[in-house]
């Protein structure tokens, strides 16, 4: 890569930061993402919940993404359902019904993607 071509690339790369909010704000939304984000394991296999607001996002072992949506509890629990499953717990201890089926989350933890 010539010196000339370094430059151009790094002053889009500081273009396309402005235009889209400040590469700083991104960082911000992908470590505010991260803190959100638990890993469990259901049933010996990994699931991954991200909390985003009043929303539950999952990936399931099986590949398919799930989102719940809050529904009103008693604090400190949670709550959310999407009609057919349903998250609740507190802090870390989770359950998760699926098919009228109640089954522990074990081992929830911050969220640590692979190296």
């Amino acid at each position: 890569m010539t010196r000339r071509s370094s430059i151009v690339r790094g002053t889009l790369l500081a273009i396309v930061c402005s235009l889209l909010g400040g590469c700083a704000a991104q960082k911000k939304d992908a470590e505010e993402a991260a803190r959100n984000t638990f890993a469990c394991n259901l049933e010996g296999e990994r699931i991954v919940i991200r909390f985003d607001g009043d929303e539950a996002r999952m990936l399931m072992p099986s590949g398919d993404r799930v989102t719940l949506y809050q529904i009103p509890s008693a604090p400190p629990a949670v709550r959310f359902t999407n009609g057919r499953m349903e998250l609740r717990g507190r802090g870390t201890t989770l359950e998760l019904v699926r098919d009228g089926t109640l089954s522990s989350l074990v081992g929830c933890a911050p969220f640590a993607p692979p190296a």
